[in-house]
């Protein structure tokens, strides 16, 4: 399948390095891909939801699989996906990666890790899970921290508004937080809006919303919000399909 993909760059208003970038890839719901340091990182792989453009058969070339949680609107086509990619390797929950790790009948393709100090992936790359305000059957839930040679990325996992959003922007600092805005599970845009507060990140882009009737959360509202409170981060709204370049 061939994706129509719109570039979005914001160079000069975010004063980015010149140089190779990293980018995001949207795939609609909670998925991304992510490629930075030279490595394609997969978040909550559940690429057969209904606004993927891209089937969980077609991905290739997948270097690590970051998942929060294991709802299946997360977890998703991870196993499926390691399957097809064999030197895919799955960061997770303790708990998690060894249910993963149990599916896929290689405990050496998965990285067990808990809430605390970054795992280190390779030189140039680590990964923090963080707190979130959700529930998981296989150990806590989680969101991710990702920092890379280009910059830093937090993606929230299913959560709530939390405090320790504040302690996350202050130790991490992260340039782009993929926030969810859809409520009834998680954040809606208004509370979204107030974690953006707390975590103070360069850039801002909703997920999880939008994917059933039930997810409400309206990321132009969100992004209404931001502007009128004169927070000074930029929000990036992608469709799937679309990736957005970065190297901060």
């Amino acid at each position: 399948m061939v994706v129509k993909r719109r570039y979005i760059q914001l160079l000069d208003e975010l004063d980015c390095w010149e140089g190779p970038m990293g980018y995001l890839m949207y795939y609609g719901h909670s998925a991304f891909e992510l490629n930075v340091s030279g490595r394609k990182v997969l978040i909550d792989p559940w690429l057969s939801n209904p606004l993927s453009p891209v089937k969980p058969e077609a991905v290739t070339g997948v270097d690590y699989i970051l998942v929060t949680h294991d709802h299946d609107d997360h977890l998703g086509d991870t196993v499926e996906i390691m399957k097809r990619n064999p030197k895919a390797k799955l960061v997770a929950t303790f708990e998690l990666a060894n249910y993963v790790g149990e599916l896929i009948r290689d405990e050496g393709r998965v990285i067990g890790g808990n809430m605390g100090g970054p795992i280190v992936l390779e030189p140039g790359l680590r990964v923090a899970l963080v707190p979130a305000n959700h529930t998981s059957s296989r150990g806590a839930p989680t969101g991710v921290v990702v920092m890379s040679n280009e910059g830093v990325v937090y993606h929230a996992g299913d959560t709530g508004i939390t405090a320790e959003m504040a302690l996350i922007g202050e130790i991490y600092r992260p340039d782009i937080a993929l926030l969810p805005i859809g409520g009834h599970f998680t954040m809606d845009h208004n509370e979204a809006a107030k974690a953006v507060e707390l975590l103070r990140p360069r850039v801002a882009i909703p997920m999880h919303y939008g994917t059933f009737p039930v997810l409400y959360g309206d990321p132009n509202e969100f992004a209404r919000i931001l502007t009128s409170r004169g927070l000074p981060t930029k929000v990036i709204i992608l469709r799937p399909g679309e990736r957005f370049e970065f190297k901060f």
